[in-house]
């Protein structure tokens, strides 16, 4: 695969997942997995006056989908489920779309656009955004479903 693909960033980033474990009482909790590759994100969350206030994680994927779940872990306290839903959606436009990649607090997820060339990594690329916006809406938060399935 090409070196944009696994580029040092990504690699950086998936061996350094933050706040990876469980939390005492999460608000909700989301399980979600590729169907095409196996991998698997599961999210706890706690939100407070409709922004997250705490998260944990963990992460069985790729080093692709694993860099994905660390930005969004990096990046996700004090987001609030629209912003959530925009990363989601930004993300999945650059990947199937060519669109632009995200940008503000999400913006480093620009270091996956070499993943747009490899469809079946897609899914895992998405997962741990996809979990966060479930686990968002589960709370009360309002995340519209992304417009394209992911996988």
């Amino acid at each position: 695969m090409a070196d944009d693909l696994y580029s040092n960033a990504v690699l950086r980033l998936a061996a350094d997942v933050p706040r990876v474990g469980r939390l005492p009482r999460p608000q909700a909790s989301v399980r979600k997995v590729s169907r095409l590759c196996g991998s698997e994100v599961e999210v706890d969350l706690v939100m407070q006056n409709g922004r997250v206030a705490d998260l944990a994680l963990r992460v069985k994927a790729c080093a692709l989908g694993q860099a994905s779940a660390s930005i969004m872990a990096r990046q996700v306290i004090g987001a609030s489920a629209q912003e959530l839903a925009l990363a989601r959606d930004s993300l999945l436009a650059m990947l199937k779309q060519g669109k632009p990649s995200p940008r503000g607090r999400f913006g480093e997820l620009s270091v996956l656009e070499g993943a747009r060339a490899y469809p079946a990594r897609h899914q895992s690329v998405m997962l741990a955004f996809e979990a966060v916006c479930e686990a968002a809406r589960q709370v009360g938060g309002s995340t519209a479903k992304a417009t394209e399935p992911t996988g």
